[in-house]
């Protein structure tokens, strides 16, 4: 299994000033071959706050930085309210447990397992994550 996380003092200057931190991905690809996508670039990305990614195939991710620097991806699509809107969620934490409840009907995920925390019988798909030359990339295993 390889990760590649860039530090932030081998970003170019203009990146790792916007970033402010050290970024890092928050879910590591498990062992397997992965289809690495670029998505964003890091600096597009509020700490706090989602952004959707289009992945092949029309599916959506959903991309958050944490304020501590953490970046997770998720799926954008509200299992509940079948919409997709993830990305527009709030953001925080349940027993330090990062995560994202949906807009539409406040149901909250994990954004390190995708596991709807009050019902065990629904989660997200979670995508693992890396930042390579201050561009974030996304893992999808591959069929």
């Amino acid at each position: 299994m390889t990760t590649l996380v860039t530090p932030p003092q081998a970003l170019p200057p203009e990146v790792a000033a916007a970033a402010g931190r050290n970024v890092r991905p928050g879910i590591l690809p498990s062992p397997g071959a992965r289809q690495w996508v670029s998505a964003c670039p890091v600096t597009a990305l509020v700490p706090g706050r989602g952004v959707a990614v289009l992945l092949p195939g029309g599916a959506q991710a959903a991309l958050f930085l944490l304020p501590n620097g953490m970046i997770y991806a998720v799926d954008n699509l509200d299992p509940y309210a079948r919409a997709a809107v993830l990305s527009r969620g709030l953001t925080g934490d349940r027993g330090g447990e990062p995560t994202v409840a949906s807009p539409l009907l406040k149901h909250v995920f994990s954004l390190r397992t995708g596991a709807a925390l009050d019902d065990p019988e629904v989660a997200l798909p979670t995508y693992a994550v890396r930042v390579q030359h201050g561009i974030v990339r996304v893992g999808l295993p591959l069929p």
